[in-house]
């Protein structure tokens, strides 16, 4: 009698998990009804509803959002942010959910040269129309505080860069405030929708876009990994993709072999901070001792991962020359850093070291789901589209293909 004068006992309550969006980047969130909607709070949800998780959101500012990840304003942020290594510092990405590039549409001025015959344009002849528009009369708005920022003051030196609030960048093209915006693959296109005159330049860039998550929740983002890498093997987040980016985002990039070239990307890039940081410190670029530390912990990382997933990792050998390939393709890039600008100083020690760790953890754990059998051909192919951005030389992008494709177990050990 007591039990049915209580009632039935609710269920205990989910997890909460706390993420992070910018609500004004369509058609990976929007908020302007009650609640965001698009393609990342598609995926959070989605993600958060098979692992027993209440996703509640938190919306940030572009130009806020390492900051708000830093002060723990939520577990995770999404929303097509891209991978940059200012970012890496402060954060951990997932296994890239897309790529895109960046492109420019242009309302093109009555000084400027014509536009090319030919379509589409190389990503070469792209940037060689970008130098010829690169004047001073020429406006072009882009969205304030994120990436696509950067990838325009990098690539226009002369011409007026206007930064809008709240990426009401199409508005501002539209009303003619501007002859030229910056958008990206997926964007672009729904721009230039109901735009007369406008002509699309680009790609521009090749882009990673992952989940960013905070350094402290490792779990979370193992979890992340696990379940984008199955998604992607199921064809669920093909699917998700195709419903809200269109044709442009169907590349499968949560896959163990992108997954972990994207991961070597990621690192190369956080390699000109490392330099810079060694040159503030009077120390040089090559630390033996530190190379043998990295190819320890590698080892290690590779063993812990092997035991979670219930198989053999790689030889060791194999695996300190895949290790070594990267840290002489590391040293590489620090020798060509030029000497420390007044940009942000890093720590090498409480914040370059630690994310470089962290890159290496989530590669290993990619070593060990390779697909067996990888042909070094297939993997140099892909390392040179994946790495183009290194800034290596051919040598070197093959030395780590080859070192790469080498930890791949032989058809014959792989489980059934």
């Amino acid at each position: 009698m007591a039990g049915c004068i209580r009632g039935p006992v609710p269920p205990p309550a989910r997890p909460a998990l706390l993420a992070g969006i910018s609500g004004d980047y369509p058609p990976f969130s929007d908020w302007k009804q009650e609640r965001p909607s698009g393609f990342s709070v598609a995926l959070v949800e989605a993600f958060a509803a098979d692992q027993g998780l209440d996703p509640s959101w938190v919306r940030f500012q572009w130009s806020g959002l390492v900051t708000d990840l830093s002060a723990g304003k939520f577990d995770l942020a999404d929303g097509g942010i891209t991978v940059r290594p200012e970012r890496s510092v402060a954060g951990r990405y997932t296994v890239p959910v897309l790529r895109n590039g960046a492109v420019l549409l242009l309302r093109r001025p009555v000084w400027a040269p014509p536009a090319p015959q030919v379509s589409p344009l190389t990503v070469e002849a792209a940037l060689a129309e970008v130098r010829a528009l690169d004047r001073p009369e020429l406006r072009v708005a882009v969205n304030r505080g994120g990436h696509l920022e950067r990838v325009a003051r990098s690539l226009f030196r002369h011409a007026q860069i206007q930064t809008i609030p709240d990426n009401a960048v199409r508005e501002t093209l539209a009303a003619g405030e501007a002859d030229a915006a910056l958008s990206n693959t997926v964007e672009a296109p729904r721009w230039a929708e109901g735009l007369a005159g406008i002509e699309l330049l680009g790609p521009l860039t090749r882009d990673v876009v992952a989940v960013y998550v905070r350094p402290d929740r490792e779990e979370l983002a193992a979890q992340l990994d696990a379940w984008l890498m199955a998604q992607e093997a199921s064809g669920a987040l093909g699917t998700l993709r195709a419903r809200y980016l269109g044709p442009g985002a169907g590349e499968r990039t949560a896959l163990p072999l992108p997954a972990l070239l994207a991961a070597m990307a990621e690192r190369l890039a956080l390699m000109p901070l490392v330099a810079a940081a060694k040159q503030r410190a009077g120390q040089p670029v090559e630390d033996t001792s530190q190379e043998a530390r990295v190819r320890a912990s590698f080892r290690a990382d590779v063993a812990q991962a092997a035991r979670a997933a219930g198989v053999a990792p790689p030889p060791d050998e194999a695996l300190d020359a895949f290790c070594q390939a990267q840290i002489d393709a590391a040293k590489l890039v620090q020798q060509h850093t030029p000497p420390a600008s007044e940009a942000r100083a890093y720590s090498l020690e409480t914040e370059l070291r630690p994310a470089v760790a962290r890159i290496s953890a989530k590669m290993a754990a990619l070593v060990v789901r390779l697909p067996p059998g990888l042909e070094q051909s297939a993997v140099q192919e892909q390392a040179r589209d994946w790495l183009g951005a290194s800034g290596l030389e051919a040598p070197a992008v093959e030395r780590l293909a080859r070192t790469l494709a080498a930890l791949s177990p032989r058809p014959e050990a792989a489980r059934p």
